[in-house]
C-alpha cells in the first residue's frame, strides 16, 4: 500500500464569495474543503505542465 503524502498546514486569505463557492463544490464532490482545494491545485499544476525544477 502506498503511503499518503505528508501534509503541511498553510494559511491563505480568500474572498468570502470564493470560500462559499469552494465549500459548495467540495460538498458536491463529497470532499472536505481542504481536500477539494488540494485536488484543484494538483489538477491545475498537472495541466500547466510545471516540472519539479525551480526558476529561482
Amino acid at each position: 500500500m502506498k503511503d499518503k503524502p505528508y501534509k503541511i498546514k498553510v494559511s491563505v486569505s480568500l474572498d468570502e464569495d470564493t470560500i462559499e463557492k469552494i465549500k459548495m463544490l467540495a460538498e458536491n464532490d463529497d470532499r472536505t474543503f481542504s481536500a477539494y482545494i488540494n485536488k484543484v491545485l494538483k489538477d491545475h499544476i498537472q495541466n500547466t505542465n510545471i516540472s519539479n525544477t525551480s526558476n529561482n
